[in-house]
């Protein structure tokens, strides 16, 4: 036989165990139905192209190390008190200015299984997160002190000043239940603008989420007066970060598997209606202003021309996926191979301010939210342990 016959014959073999899966090695085999969505891609040429060759944030300071596994989100209290920071095992954690301090809780559940281990990582909680409960995104209410929690698991939830359990503020909106509660803001009348990553996935099943890039994804409203909870938006591919502009007349989120930051108008002309903002260098997590109305915008990790064909092509992903490799080996090359930090800051225009990298990860290997106060920024990670800080340049 002729090479070239060879090479289709394997071709061949290779496509029909791809369709057929016989061994049920695919990635995701154990997901019944799970099926891939194209996603909206921008021209490759319209990518951001600005990066930080001087790898800045290696001049981070890593904090805490041992003690915060996970910290996703973080928040100062309107006495400035803090930093505040959902971990892995479930608690709200405090900085009281020499230690750090259990501050609240979201699950009514909560036992010793919960409980952190010698030698812990922000992966060994997964498996138990749906009883102990997944802190992400927090905010505070400045008029009241209440810390509103967006928890993966229970929805939407306040606690008060004093911390200890937190109450539930919303877990359904439409008749459709909180499934993947993300990240939330809160304008100066006590109403909260959240997302909803997904009604089909839970956080623990991300990288479906990931792979898949099914568009059930939603921004919510819960309205402070009439204690209901309405969809903005829908029909989105991961939701992500929201954060309300400085004069409130509009906030913006994160699309994850677009890789883009939007804006959605609360008041004026356009009010109730949405719009691209800008093209994001890589997949977004959190978005935070700051002071003087910018936007930090944490990148989980930068596009590869192969995260950008995962998109642009889904029956290639679907026969990738097939294929007997390992979801985690899927992910790293994904995101290129390691984790990476990338921090972008737009203007509430859409205009790229600024951009700081670890383009090689020694020092700040993933970062999920950044908030700048008093001069430096406080990066988290839902995939790492201990707090990144960054002194700004003048």
């Amino acid at each position: 036989m002729k090479p070239a016959g060879v090479f289709a014959g394997i071709f061949l073999l290779v496509a029909v165990y791809c369709a057929v899966d016989p061994f049920k090695h695919g990635a995701f085999s154990e997901f019944p139905g799970f099926e891939v969505h194209k996603v909206v891609m921008p021209a490759w040429s319209e990518l951001p192209l600005e990066k930080d060759t001087l790898n800045l944030l290696q001049k981070s300071e890593i904090k805490f190390r041992d003690v915060l596994h996970g910290p996703e989100s973080i928040a100062f209290d309107p006495q400035g008190r803090g930093p505040y920071t959902g971990v892995a095992d479930g608690r709200v954690v405090m900085w009281n200015g020499q230690k750090w301090v259990d501050f609240a809780y979201t699950s009514p559940n909560r036992s010793s299984i919960c409980d952190p281990k010698p030698n812990s990582t922000p992966l060994s909680f997964v498996k138990n997160e749906h009883i102990c409960g997944r802190p992400l995104g927090l905010r505070f209410d400045k008029r009241t002190g209440d810390l509103y929690i967006a928890d993966a698991y229970f929805g939407l939830l306040k606690v008060g000043p004093e911390g200890g359990l937190a109450t539930t503020v919303s877990t359904h909106a439409e008749g459709v239940p909180l499934t993947f509660t993300n990240d939330l803001d809160v304008d100066d009348q006590g109403n909260i603008y959240f997302t909803d990553s997904s009604t089909k996935y839970r956080r623990r099943n991300f990288l479906q989420l990931v792979f898949s890039a099914e568009d059930s994804g939603r921004v919510l409203k819960y309205n402070q007066a009439t204690k209901e909870t309405t969809v903005l938006v829908r029909n989105l591919q991961f939701p992500n970060g929201v954060s309300l502009s400085k004069d409130g007349s509009f906030f913006v989120y994160c699309e994850g598997s677009r890789g883009r930051l939007s804006k959605y108008w609360l008041k004026g002309e356009k009010s109730g209606s949405s719009e691209a903002l800008a093209n994001l260098p890589g997949f977004p997590d959190n978005v935070r202003a700051n002071e003087r109305g910018d936007f930090w915008v944490a990148i989980h990790s930068r596009w590869t021309l192969y995260s950008y064909m995962f998109g642009e092509y889904p029956k290639l992903r679907k026969f990738l996926l097939r294929l007997p490799i390992s979801a985690r080996i899927h992910y790293l090359m994904h995101i290129g191979g390691r984790v990476r930090a990338v921090a972008v800051k737009y203007s509430p225009e859409g205009k790229l301010l600024q951009v700081l990298e670890d383009r090689q990860g020694k020092v700040v290997k993933a970062i999920s939210e950044v908030e700048e106060r008093e001069g430096k920024l406080w990066m988290g990670s839902v995939l790492a342990s201990g707090l990144a800080v960054y002194q700004l340049e003048e």
